[in-house]
């Protein structure tokens, strides 16, 4: 099974018991409290989510690693590429 399909099946299975708490499908006579809980649970989900987002990009931002060397040679190349440009006739 591929990832999405794991991530599909799993917000389908929480979709649907959302679905059936929500709007009583089952007739479970749940406690009115158990409703208002459940009513804005996608709002409160997709905002733990986000918020999970931004700090895992955070955290991999804060991490990351310098390549010195990567840099250097890089740096190296668009030396020789403007080089080459000016031989062949272009103004920078």
């Amino acid at each position: 099974m591929t990832k999405l399909l794991e991530w599909v099946f799993g917000v389908s299975v929480i979709g649907a018991a959302w679905a059936l708490v929500t709007f009583d499908l089952l007739n479970l006579r749940l406690p009115v409290a158990y409703k208002e809980v459940a009513w804005p649970m996608p709002v409160y989900l997709l905002v733990v989510f986000g918020c999970y987002s931004l700090a895992t990009v955070g955290y991999r931002v804060a991490t990351f690693n310098d390549c010195e060397e990567a840099s250097k040679e890089l740096q190296d190349q668009i030396k020789e590429a403007k080089e080459d440009l000016r031989k062949k006739g272009l103004k920078m």
